[in-house]
């Protein structure tokens, strides 16, 4: 299996977004019971904003690919949810279901955190506790993660664990 990582740019926007349709659809389960994660008029999820992730240095989008085959994507940005400074964030991650649990994820975000060595976060909603399990085993187990700590935030901006780390990039 051959992982492979795709700078996005503005112009493949389109990509981004229609994946964006299946991520929310996965996301939606979590949201019964609210408006959030409606379908609009023409049966499509709301457009997620992505502006921000072709101008600001810090923020990026890439694609995920294995073998060839679009597999995913990873919105990176600075925006911290615990609170305390941070050089980068997941803000979004998401790989199609017939490609996971065979280990797409895992290389794509130690690829991911590779790229920008430093100190990370990552906020995993309440609800989604497969993709808690995946961030703590992903975090934990490659053994280029310093200074991890966990942390429960239940506030106006977030609701769920906060993992932060401090990511090597070299092997130990």
């Amino acid at each position: 299996m051959t992982v492979t990582l795709i700078q996005a740019s503005a112009q493949q926007e389109p990509i981004l977004q229609n994946l964006m349709q299946f991520y929310t659809h996965d996301f939606s389960e979590f949201w019964a019971g609210t408006s959030r994660g409606d379908l609009t008029a023409d049966g499509q999820f709301e457009a997620y904003p992505l502006a921000d992730y072709w101008t600001r240095p810090a923020w990026s989008a890439q694609l995920i690919w294995r073998d060839g085959v679009l597999a995913g994507f990873a919105l990176i940005n600075d925006q911290a949810h615990a609170g305390q400074p941070v050089q980068s964030s997941v803000a979004e991650f998401f790989i199609l279901r017939k490609h996971r649990g065979g280990g797409v994820g895992r290389e794509a975000a130690e690829m991911i955190f590779s790229q920008r060595p430093g100190s990370w976060e990552v906020a995993v909603a309440r609800k989604n506790v497969r993709a808690l399990a995946f961030w703590r085993r992903t975090v934990r187990e490659t053994g280029r993660a310093r200074r991890i700590s966990a942390t429960d935030v239940d506030d106006a901006h977030w609701n769920g664990p906060i993992l932060r780390f401090t990511w090597s990039g070299a092997s130990t």
